[in-house]
């Protein structure tokens, strides 16, 4: 037996099935608009309520409630919630205003050993503490945790950011891009120029770690390297490198440490590396041996060849160098296993080299639009 359609379909006027179109074509309107326009443009094409709620992927009680509401107020009152439905809120505004100020404040200044809220222990504190007049002791973690949502509050995360100590940041962070605009203009237009610009700064503590067995390599019973956790440590290594902006050349200088002496003796590769009549442009950071007497004394004894730019405390994020060494630690350091230093080394030497042979010229781009368009060079 075929049971007929009780209630009566919807009927559009011309002008409220363009509306209900607009609705469903436009991308501003909410999902819950959308969907209870098509309902309404398919039942007023006399469609079944199973029908539709199979088209829709939603239920028949959604498309019935959509249909009955658009019988009874008009299309208009269909689209939106009826007022009054829905639960009421029961927490005041000052009582969420308390919740989010105890969230805000550290555990260990309300007494407590730890230095990071947990929900759990954020609920149970409320729930104690809290003045009677807003009525929290039953308060549950769920409730916590949507109000601070709701404000982008997460107590339980620590964000790091940097303080700019340095009296002379931008200062110093203008020097460095004016030298990276220089070598843009000098590369684009060809120049020869008696002047090479340089970014330097060490790696240090590159572990020299080696195998007690040995790995074994992707086979048919599995697809990843095999490595056993036990290790041999040999030492560590500090590589000392600075690129050549206008070319892409690295120079590189390694030893056990880096100490002004070490410093000085890169400076003395880089004196031989360019013709004596170049004045050889550094960006560096504030390391203390960049600055060391015996830094001094050296660079002194070489006077007008060397002039260095120092990034600012805190911001060697400038220095285009932490690129190639970035590049470096996710490619040839990566898992490294060696035998001796000596070994590593010669890996990282043969690397460079490689990276000598194809050269790559790293770009700096960051505020390059804020820097003047010409220089006198």
């Amino acid at each position: 037996m075929v049971f007929e359609k009780v209630k009566p379909h919807i009927i559009l006027k011309p002008e409220e099935k363009e509306e209900l179109e607009k609705i469903v074509n436009s991308r501003k309107s909410s999902v819950m608009e959308n969907e209870r326009a098509r309902i309404m443009l398919m039942d007023a094409d006399k469609n079944a309520i199973n029908a539709i709620a199979k088209e829709l992927k939603t239920n028949r009680t959604r498309v019935y409630l959509t249909i009955n509401k658009a019988l009874s107020f008009g299309i208009e009152h269909a689209l939106k919630d009826l007022p009054g439905r829905g639960r009421h809120r029961t927490i005041d505004d000052e009582a969420r205003a308390y919740i989010i100020k105890t969230a805000c404040t550290k555990p260990k200044d309300l007494g407590y050993p730890y230095e990071l809220w947990t929900n759990r222990s954020l609920t149970e504190y409320i729930r104690k503490n809290a003045p009677g007049e807003y009525k929290l002791m039953k308060l549950s973690n769920g409730t916590v945790s949507k109000i601070l949502s709701s404000g982008g509050i997460h107590p339980d995360r620590i964000k790091y950011y940097m303080e700019k100590t340095d009296h002379e940041h931008e200062r110093k962070q203008a020097e460095v891009l004016h030298v990276y605009k220089e070598v843009k203009i000098l590369r684009e237009n060809n120049s020869s120029f008696l002047a090479a610009f340089l970014s330097y700064d060490e790696k240090p503590s590159i572990q020299a770690t080696g195998n007690i067995y040995p790995d074994r390599q992707p086979d048919s019973n599995h697809g990843e390297v095999y490595r056993n956790h036990d290790y041999i440590r040999y030492g560590t290594l500090s590589l000392l490198a600075g690129i050549d902006l206008i070319n892409g050349h690295i120079i590189p200088y390694i030893e056990d440490r880096h100490r002004s002496m070490e410093f000085i003796n890169w400076l003395k590769l880089v004196d031989q590396y360019y013709p004596d009549d170049y004045i050889i442009n550094i960006i560096l950071d504030n390391h203390s041996i960049h600055s060391s007497k015996e830094t001094m004394r050296y660079v002194s004894s070489r006077p007008w060849r060397f002039h260095f730019i120092f990034t600012p405390t805190h911001a060697s994020w400038l220095n285009i160098i932490e690129m190639f060494f970035s590049k470096m630690a996710r490619s040839m350091l990566r898992g490294i296993r060696v035998d001796s230093k000596e070994e590593l080394k010669k890996r990282m030497l043969d690397y460079i080299e490689g990276v000598n042979n194809e050269p790559v010229v790293f770009t700096w781009k960051w505020k390059m639009d804020e820097m003047p368009g010409k220089i006198d060079i």
